[in-house]
């Protein structure tokens, strides 16, 4: 038997090609809680060779989006009002991995926050922390 929330939640991660793209995968799902993983590929890297900001704000905007998705009512999807990201390290290493938290679901509005890490082998070093607004939208 396959879990409603998580077929929920894969149904909607493989609709974007922004994350076909990065090579982002959708590793767990959970009422609340959302891990996403992606490689730090050649083309995700800025000029110095981290990982680009830009890859931690995706993943870590999805996941904490999707994060609000597992509570938000049947028949919508959700949209990012706001979210903020601090910057803590370079994202050296083999691959992010983001996981989002739902904080509050509300009728309109949801609070979420997710972390970044990157791991080299089994180390996992905090590159990123964000905390935004999520909105239910009709599909």
């Amino acid at each position: 038997m396959t879990d409603p929330l998580f077929t929920r939640i894969r149904t909607s991660f493989d609709a974007s090609p922004m994350l076909a793209t990065l090579g982002a995968r959708l590793t767990e799902v959970a009422e609340g809680r959302v891990e996403i993983r992606a490689p730090i590929l050649p083309g995700s890297r800025q000029q110095q060779g981290f990982g680009h900001a830009g890859l931690s704000f995706t993943i870590g905007d999805t996941a904490a989006g999707y994060a609000a998705l597992t509570r938000a009512p049947a028949g919508h999807e959700v949209v990012t009002v706001e979210i903020k990201i601090n910057l803590l390290a370079p994202a050296m290493g083999d691959e992010l991995v983001a996981t989002g938290h739902l904080v509050r679901a509300g009728r309109s509005l949801s609070v979420v926050t997710a972390e970044v890490v990157a791991m080299t082998g089994d180390r996992a070093k905090t590159v990123a922390l964000l905390q935004g607004t999520m909105m239910p939208v009709p599909l």
